[in-house]
């Protein structure tokens, strides 16, 4: 995919507020810190479009950003052990599944997990909710850099066992800092698009 032009559109916390909805969305979830906003700028080959932070919970609302004028990439807010007042964390779980079930241009979602834990209850909570509502998704499986290729098969296994999911669910792997796994997500994307 040749990225001509990625930009930040708005970021909104109710459908009243969301971007006219005439371009495919492909929406980015995952815990807390698990390399979404990452995951998105080495996509674009933009190091700053998403904003990036060692805090986990600093994405507090949707932001939608778009490619080439085709379509939309939406971050959403994590979940998980942000540290972020329990109000606001009350507030993420009716707001995305809110944005999820009622954003008829969703064309794709990419669950985020870090690859050296195994899926949460969360995850697969939010992986159900996608399959009962009959939402496609695609997991993606980050940090890869950070495990051995020892480590990378046993992670894998794990997700598998973990996950109870049939095998046709295999993840994407994939890597920030060497890009590996980027045009197999893209490829994904074009897919759903």
């Amino acid at each position: 995919m040749k990225i001509l032009s990625a930009k930040f559109v708005k970021s909104a916390a109710q459908a009243a507020h969301y971007p006219d909805d005439n371009l495919p969305e492909i929406a980015f979830a995952g815990k807390s810190n698990v390399g979404k906003s990452s995951l998105i700028n080495v996509l674009v080959r933009q190091k700053s479009l998403a904003r990036t932070s060692n805090t986990p919970g600093r994405t507090q609302l949707i932001n939608f950003f778009t490619v080439n004028d085709r379509y939309s990439l939406v971050d959403l807010p994590g979940y998980g052990f942000a540290r972020v007042p329990e109000a606001v964390r009350k507030n993420w779980r009716p707001m995305v599944e809110s944005y999820l079930a009622g954003r008829k241009t969703l064309k794709l979602v990419i669950l985020i997990i870090d690859a050296r834990r195994e899926p949460s209850q969360e995850d697969m909570d939010l992986a159900n909710w996608l399959i009962m509502n009959r939402i496609p998704f695609l997991f993606v499986l980050t940090k890869i850099d950070k495990l051995s290729k020892n480590e990378l098969n046993a992670s894998l296994r794990r997700f598998h066992a973990t996950s109870g999911l049939p095998d046709d669910f295999s993840p994407v792997l994939f890597s920030a800092k060497t890009g590996e796994g980027r045009e197999v997500v893209w490829a994904e994307i074009d897919k759903a698009i």
